[in-house]
């Protein structure tokens, strides 16, 4: 891995960090590393989806109940991340 791959993995890390999202879990074992919720098998992509088809927070709560109102809350932020993001490759370090 080069080390400037490598600096923005980190540099990736500390940016998510620094928005509150340690909520938002990426593991290669887990949903096949796509980011997810707390290490549940609970995709952001799904919340989303939930919540861009009109679905309230209680419902989507209620369909997940192992959820909180701050994964909601961390799925939003880590998607306005991710809309800034022209392209973001996350890999796992060796």
């Amino acid at each position: 891995m080069s080390k400037d791959k490598y600096r923005a993995i980190f540099d990736i890390r500390d940016y998510i960090s620094n928005m509150n999202l340690e909520r938002i879990t990426m593991d290669p074992k887990v949903m096949s590393g796509k980011p997810c919720i707390r290490g549940l098998r609970v995709t952001v992509a799904n919340v989303l989806r939930s919540l861009a088809a009109g679905h309230s927070r209680e419902r989507i709560l209620e369909a997940y109940p192992y959820l909180e109102p701050e994964d909601i809350d961390a799925c939003l932020k880590f998607a306005a991340m991710q809309a800034d993001t022209e392209s973001l490759e996350i890999t796992q370090p060796a």
